[in-house]
Formats: C-alpha cells, sequence, structure tokens
C-alpha cells in the first residue's frame, strides 16, 4: 500500500535540494570519444531523474496531489488550476520560500561559487603554509588544459593518476561552484536550525540538505587529488567561512563535525584532512594543559565509512592505503576514526538483520560515543553524509566487481536513521553530498531512496524504486536523438509527473558543449585508464568480471553493463575483441556499440530494376 500519512507535519521540517548548473561544465576534453569517462555530466542528469521521482511519489504521500488523484479516479482530467497549484506548491523554479507551507521539499537553484585562491575555507583545508602552491597549480592546469590537449600531451601533470583525473577549461568553473552550493547550504542549515526558536514567516525551515554537485571529493586530500576528486567538498564545507572570512566553526560556532561516507570506496581524502585536523587541536589542547594562552576551541571531526576494502584506492593491495580504510581509532591522539567494511548477503533479510542492525549501526554508535565524549549534543555540532551511490545493487559490475553491495533501500533508511542522530545531538542540522555513483540506475535509484528517507515519511512503498518501476521510469526518460526525452503515449500518473517535475528542475540540456571546443582536439590515442580488457564472455556465461591487475576499479563498464544497465562506459577505443551486443550485432571494439535504442547503420539494400533498351 502506499503511504497516505506522515510521522510528524511537514511544515516543522524540510529538505532543501541544491543543485548547480555550473557543475555540467566539468568534461573530459582528451579526446572526441567519451565513451570510456565514467564520471560524467550526465551523473546530474540521472540523479536528477531520481530525485524528480521523489516528488511525484511524496505527493502520494500528501494532500498535495488530492484533486489529481481524484480526477484520475474518476478518469477526468485535472483542470488547468489543479495542476498549476501542484507546480507552485513544489516551488521548483527557485529558491524562495515555497509557496504552501506542507511542502516537503524545496529546490535551491544555487549560483554560489567560491573563488580558491581567496577563500578562507578552502585555503584552511588545501593551502600550504608558505603559499597556495597546489591552488594556484589548480587553476592553471585548467586554463592551460585545452593547450596541452591540442598539442597532444595531458593536461595534468605526468604524476598524477592518469587514468582518474581530467580537466577542461571550464572545470574551474565546476570545482568553484560545487564548493560555493556545498557551503551555501551549510549557511542555510545552520540559520534554520537556530530560527527554530523564533519562526520566520518568509523563511522555510529547512534543517535538511542534500547537495548534488560534482566533481566528487572525498579521494582528495589536502594536495592530492585523486579517483575525479581535485577539492573535498565535504572538509571545506566544515570549515566553511562568510562575511569576516571566519571559518565555519567559528562564525558559525561548529566545534564539531561528524562524517559519514557511503561511497563504495575509502574517502582516504577526508580521513586524511580529518586526521590533519584532529592533530593540530589536539597539538593545541596539549600546549593549553602545560600553560599555553587558552585560545578558540579548535575544530574536531568524527570520520566514519562503510565501504570496500577489495576496491579502490585499495585495491592494489598498497600496505598504507589499506591500513588507513581498516584502522579505527577513538580517543587516542585526539583521532577519532571508525571504518567497516563492506560484507557480502545472501537476502536482503540477512543484510538488514546481521549487516546493517549488527555490524554497519557501529558507524552510528562510534559517533554517538564521539560526541558524548566531547561534550554531548550540542549547537557546535554539524553532520554530514558523503552520499555515493556506487555501493549500489544496480551500479555497474565492472565498477563493484566484488559483491559488495548494498539494496536501494539502504539509501532511504540510512537518510532516516541519520535524521535521528542528527535530532539527537546537532539540533536535526544534516547535510548530504554527492560523491559517487556511475550507473544511470544507481544513480536514479538512489537519489530517489534518499530523498525519500531525507523527507522521512512513514509507510514508504519500497516498490516505488523496484526494478520494474526503474525499468518504467528509465524509458520515459531515455533521451532521443537531439537531446529530446522520449514521451511514452500513456505514463502511469507518477510518471507523467516525474516527467514535468523533472524538465523543471534539470538544465543539462541548456548547457552546451564546453567553449574549449573539442571538435578542434585532435584524437588521442590516450584513454582515461590503463587496462587490459578480460576475455569478453557469451550472455549465458557467468556474468561476473575478472578482477584487473593493473590501475584502479574505478573504471569502464563491459558490454554486460550495457546489456544489464543500458548504454554505459566502453572500452578502450584501441580494443579489437570482437563483442556482441545486446541485438546480436557485432562491432570490432566496445566503443562501436550503439548507444540502447539506437540502432546501427546499415547499408541500404539496392536492386537494380532492368527495363527494355532505350529506343534509338
Amino acid at each position: 500500500m502506499i503511504a497516505t500519512n506522515l510521522e510528524h507535519p511537514l511544515t516543522a521540517q524540510k529538505t532543501a535540494v541544491y543543485l548547480q548548473k555550473a557543475c555540467l561544465q566539468h568534461q573530459y576534453i582528451r579526446s572526441r570519444d567519451t565513451s570510456c569517462i565514467v564520471e560524467r555530466p550526465e551523473r546530474l542528469r540521472a540523479v536528477n531523474i531520481g530525485l524528480a521521482a521523489a516528488v511525484s511519489r511524496l505527493e502520494e504521500c500528501t494532500p498535495v496531489s488530492n484533486a489529481r488523484s481524484a480526477a484520475q479516479q474518476t478518469g477526468e482530467p485535472a483542470s488547468a488550476d489543479d495542476l498549476a497549484a501542484a507546480l507552485g506548491q513544489l516551488n521548483i523554479a527557485s529558491s524562495s520560500r515555497p509557496k504552501d507551507p506542507q511542502d516537503p521539499i524545496e529546490f535551491v537553484h544555487s549560483s554560489a561559487k567560491v573563488d580558491l585562491l581567496h577563500n578562507a575555507a578552502v585555503k584552511f583545508i588545501h593551502g600550504d603554509i608558505e603559499g597556495d602552491v597546489y591552488l594556484e597549480n589548480l587553476k592553471r592546469w585548467s586554463q592551460e588544459s585545452h593547450e596541452k590537449v591540442s598539442k597532444g600531451e595531458s593536461e595534468i601533470p605526468a604524476t598524477l593518476a592518469q587514468g582518474d583525473l581530467y580537466l577542461c577549461p571550464e572545470s574551474i568553473d565546476a570545482i568553484q561552484g560545487a564548493l560555493g552550493t556545498v557551503c551555501e547550504a551549510v549557511d542555510a542549515v545552520v540559520a534554520s536550525t537556530r530560527r527554530a526558536a523564533a519562526p520566520d514567516p518568509d523563511k522555510a525551515n529547512t534543517p535538511r540538505a542534500f547537495v548534488a554537485v560534482r566533481p566528487p571529493g572525498h579521494h582528495c586530500g589536502e594536495d592530492t587529488p585523486s579517483g575525479f576528486c581535485f577539492v573535498n567538498n565535504v572538509g571545506v564545507a566544515a570549515a566553511h567561512g562568510k562575511l569576516n572570512k571566519l571559518l565555519a566553526h567559528l562564525q558559525h560556532g561548529i566545534n564539531r563535525v561528524v562524517v559519514f561516507d557511503i561511497d563504495l570506496h575509502h574517502g582516504n581524502g577526508t580521513q586524511s584532512i580529518a586526521w590533519q585536523i584532529n592533530e593540530e587541536t589536539y597539538r593545541k589542547t596539549i600546549e593549553e594543559m602545560h600553560g599555553a594562552p587558552a585560545g578558540k576551541p579548535g575544530l574536531r571531526m568524527f570520520y566514519g565509512s562503510i565501504h570496500d576494502v577489495l576496491s579502490y584506492p585499495c585495491e592494489d593491495g598498497k600496505p598504507e592505503l589499506v591500513q588507513a580504510a581498516s584502522v579505527s581509532i577513538h580517543g587516542p591522539h585526539g583521532q577519532h576514526i571508525e571504518n567497516i567494511h563492506l560484507q557480502p548477503y545472501e537476502s536482503e533479510q540477512q543484510f538488514w538483520d546481521e549487516l546493517y542492525d549488527g555490524l554497519y549501526v557501529k558507524l552510528r554508535e562510534r559517533a554517538s560515543a564521539f560526541l558524548e565524549g566531547t561534550g554531548g549534543a550540542g549547537d557546535d555540532v554539524l553532520v554530514f553524509i558523503s552520499c555515493g551511490f556506487d555501493a549500489s545493487e544496480h551500479e555497474y559490475p565492472s565498477m563493484s566487481r566484488h559483491g559488495r553491495h548494498v539494496p536501494t533501500s539502504f539509501y532511504k533508511r540510512f537518510a532516516q536513521d541519520t535524521i535521528k542522530f542528527a535530532e539527537r545531538f546537532s539540533g536535526g542540522r544534516l547535510i548530504s553530498v554527492l560523491e559517487g555513483g556511475y550507473s544511470d540506475r544507481a544513480l536514479t535509484s538512489g537519489a530517489m531512496a534518499h530523498l525519500i528517507g531525507l523527507v522521512d515519511p512513514v509507510g514508504v512503498d519500497e516498490s516505488w524504486w523496484s526494478l520494474n518501476n526503474l525499468t518504467e521510469l528509465e524509458k520515459a526518460t531515455k533521451k532521443r536523438r537531439g537531446g529530446r526525452v522520449s514521451q511514452p503515449s500513456a505514463p502511469a500518473p507518477w510518471i507523467g509527473r516525474t516527467l514535468e517535475v523533472f524538465a523543471s528542475i534539470d538544465s543539462s540540456h541548456t548547457v552546451a558543449p564546453t567553449t574549449s571546443s573539442r571538435a578542434s582536439v585532435p584524437l588521442s590515442s590516450r584513454t582515461l585508464r590503463e587496462r587490459k580488457n578480460p576475455p569478453v564472455k557469451s550472455a549465458d556465461s557467468d556474468p561476473e568480471v575478472s578482477p584487473h591487475k593493473s590501475g584502479t576499479d574505478k573504471r569502464t563498464n563491459f558490454a554486460k553493463d550495457r546489456k544489464k544497465n543500458g548504454p554505459g562506459k566502453a572500452s578502450s577505443p584501441e580494443s579489437t575483441t570482437l563483442v556482441e551486443s545486446s541485438d546480436g550485432s557485432s562491432f570490432s571494439s566496445l566503443s562501436d556499440i550503439p548507444e540502447e535504442g539506437v540502432q546501427p547503420k546499415k547499408l541500404p539494400r539496392v536492386i537494380l530494376r532492368l527495363g527494355s533498351a532505350p529506343k534509338a
């Protein structure tokens, strides 16, 4: 049964969803062939489809859709006034206060950005002691990227992982926009919770936020970009400053930060940053204990991660990376770190009973102990989720090939349980920030379930993200030639409403290709990932992909992925392996497989009909 009521009044607490158009500008320009790119602008389109579907389904839980539902039951179309009221209620097009107090979601189309070289929080996380060397280099790499690539060179230094990182001239706009949007969310969430005692009728109470930005950030340390990440979005948000450029833990009084990382991959960059921050605070504490003048409280961070220790960045078995992804330390040296390894399971019942409630719950228990041991609940606490969707059951098998995944409902339930945690310790302040997730189906289903969890209604029908419903949603939102969305002849009501909302919030169709003029860049023999393709198996063989021995597993999917999840990322264009597509057509390389629904071109059959010879 679909839920018809909510656990608590939606007028009390809402969820803000932050979108940033500039993030679409970060694009791959080394080659015209982008088939091997998994961290791509289209990720945000897939997320937006999931967000729109969540809105559509949530309307079924509220009185918003009463008129539409009644009309559908009687077979009569909803009136224009009904549709206008529903659209107005969602406030999709602006960041002003929603028109109806029962609206559970507020979409914010952010234009915020920070200057990498003139922002206190960015410099606090990524600045060097003797200058902003890394930040200056990052801007220069981006600015010179088109010129470098046009000469056949790499736009990033040879010392960096060529298969993990890429830049274009507009990448800095995307990076600065992502940081600005996350910081804007911090400001809004903190301000909202501090208005709770004296509500402002002109402002929505939004203590929770989901920030859909890219490129991701949790693999980036102080000056070590990797794994698609160039800056650490959550780290900068924790140290966010504004106005007089004081840091967030001074400006907003945030002294304690909790980060829950649920990406498939260990957030080695965020853990490294948390370690450095805690080390500095611990050092000051020791100095004060021995007579140094007391200063303002230093920032303390808890970092907790649930991840696959067999995957990136640990898949090569480097001791320092495996050790970092396995450490558990609570208190000594001022450190508060918890790492839990994802485990395989044979049934969802086993997942929920033995893993989620038995093992993964330790993440919140350790975070609770950190806060209880440092003063308990308080107005100085802020909670983040580094929300990657690549641990999803729907992720590409080549990305998640070790059987360490989670059901889609995990993203809903983890959000709900983190809300309870935040309400206990931080006045409800909670900000979830997009990290990984590469299959469109993983992103769409994960975003849908996660947003519904952040709204926190009761009685949610988890069949909303069933395979059948996801398949219908994909058919309805599949792009046709020219970028148009496919329109089903008679879509289900929730599909039709999803298309309405998606059209209002998604801007991917309005963003032109980068001004770096990809067409002028010659084809390059370099690919995103140096790797050896595994043997291609037949359709009825074991679908598991063999582990690669070189590079990392943030790599492309293979033909199996395309058959299971629709169009994905193919292997190297240099591959000459003969593969077979889902319709039986053969191609000389995986990069030649056409997009789903687009048939390969065939030579027309020409029949010459000869008549009688012309008369002289």
